[in-house]
């Protein structure tokens, strides 16, 4: 039996600093930044109980937008109510945001990102390593009966052999959860767990059994008014700018297409992509497919929401339109940037202050968590599919060729993912440590002339 005892109540500047040190820690897309924040709120400060954090996360998979951004919303909600919610968020994205407007101005300037080149070889091993620890966590805590590790596999499956898109994943799973719930109800009892829901950790500080706090529950005058201030932040700046500039200005089709990028995607940061890809490439035209590309990069080894891509595509948009003037290029693409950021997260904070009071509601009913339980377990199989994915981009950046040693595998990337993935599983080394040796262990080889390397 575990003797410790809750951890003390969390002041909002504690929180504050918390959620601002989460925002530049946070590397490695959505799976990694939802392991960094189970790291820091379940395990070691013990603010969230593992079943409140993975209840939260489950709502947050079958929201349209950024679920690791939302997740950090959510948390930050619960435990600072409206005010805690939009400080974690805004957190979470705001160093992304100002990064990448840094890296974009320098893209543009300097025509390349060389500069960190080296750095970008040593993190995205370790980015792999970081999703691979991120499906190792999930799948340790999530499948806890033989029906749960099924849907896993399936959902691998599915994915990696057929292709399906991740929103019918992720609608499959739900079926097959509510479906269980009714015929073997047994299922999900185990894969709660027996014994003390302390055991693992010690006692939370939102616990289990923690009463729920006034502002968790549901209601309607509250509803209304989210909704209501929600339209009126989206309506304002929209009006401002067709007011100003014209509907068929770059800055307001930027707004539209990133609010219906937001609201229209379902699945998280990897779904929204291929939507953007078509819009800013194919049909704005604000980018080419090379510098989505390079965008991409600088999205997966910065700290932030993967989808903060949004603000690369927004800069460089507005800098190439010169939106507002030829003296003014670096301004029209930080607007450009902030616009793209948001219209493209408001609706995450909308959607979760607005379903999180329901969301609270439905903790103890197992027709409605068992869904989400399934849910959960569907998603391990497509972070191990990605974890994959990011391996063969990693490993064989030219592709696979039929000659050559493992088919031309890049030998270093696959031993520092190897390294990587060892301090982080065996030796338990934080996620900030593993990034910071990377990149540097990735600089240090870039410095090596070619021929040595073989």
């Amino acid at each position: 039996m575990n003797s410790a005892k809750a951890p003390d109540p969390v002041t909002l500047r504690q929180a504050f600093w918390f959620w601002l040190k989460i925002g530049f820690l946070s590397f490695g897309g959505p799976a990694g930044q939802i392991s960094l924040m189970h790291q820091e709120l379940v395990e070691r400060k013990r603010w969230i109980s593992e079943r409140r954090y993975l209840h939260a996360l489950n709502y947050c998979m079958v929201l349209p937008g950024p679920e690791a951004q939302q997740l950090a919303t959510y948390m930050g909600w619960l435990m600072h109510r409206s005010w805690g919610g939009v400080m974690a968020g805004v957190l979470f994205v705001l160093p992304s945001l100002l990064i990448l407007i840094g890296l974009s101005w320098i893209y543009v300037r300097f025509g390349q990102v060389s500069w960190v080149a080296g750095l970008f070889y040593g993190i995205k091993p370790a980015v792999t390593a970081i999703v691979l620890q991120a499906a190792h966590r999930m799948g340790t805590r999530a499948l806890r009966h033989p029906a749960l590790w099924a849907l896993a596999a399936s959902s691998f499956v599915a994915q990696w052999v057929f292709n399906l898109p991740f929103p019918a994943i992720i609608l499959a799973a739900a079926l097959c959860g509510w479906l269980l719930s009714r015929l073997r109800p047994g299922v999900f009892s185990a894969a709660q767990g027996h014994g003390s829901p302390h055991a693992a950790h010690g006692p939370a500080l939102i616990d289990d059994d923690t009463p729920r706090q006034d502002h968790t529950h549901f209601s309607l005058l509250r509803l209304l008014q989210v909704l209501g201030i929600g339209a009126v932040l989206w309506a304002l700046p929209m009006a401002g700018l067709v007011w100003v500039w014209g509907w068929d200005h770059t800055l307001a089709q930027m707004a539209w297409f990133f609010s219906k990028a937001a609201l229209l995607t379902f699945g998280g940061a990897y779904a929204v992509l291929p939507y953007v890809y078509q819009g800013a490439v194919e049909q704005f035209g604000w980018v080419t497919a090379s510098q989505m590309i390079d965008g991409l990069a600088l999205g997966e080894t910065t700290p932030g929401p993967l989808i903060m891509i949004v603000a690369f595509v927004g800069y460089l948009g507005g800098h190439a339109g010169a939106l507002l003037g030829p003296d003014h290029v670096f301004a029209a693409g930080a607007l450009a940037a902030c616009m793209a950021t948001w219209f493209t997260f408001l609706p995450s904070f909308i959607l979760i202050l607005a379903g999180g009071p329901l969301v609270e509601s439905t903790r103890n009913q197992l027709q409605l968590t068992a869904p989400l339980t399934a849910i959960t377990a569907a998603v391990v199989g497509v972070v191990l599919n990605l974890t994959l994915f990011l391996s063969y981009h990693v490993f064989w950046p030219q592709g696979y060729s039929a000659v050559g040693w493992l088919g031309g595998v890049d030998g270093v990337a696959l031993a520092m993912a190897f390294a990587a993935a060892l301090a982080l599983l065996r030796y338990k080394r934080s996620v900030l440590e593993v990034i910071a040796v990377s990149a540097l262990l990735g600089w240090v080889v870039s410095m090596v002339p070619v021929g040595l390397l073989g």
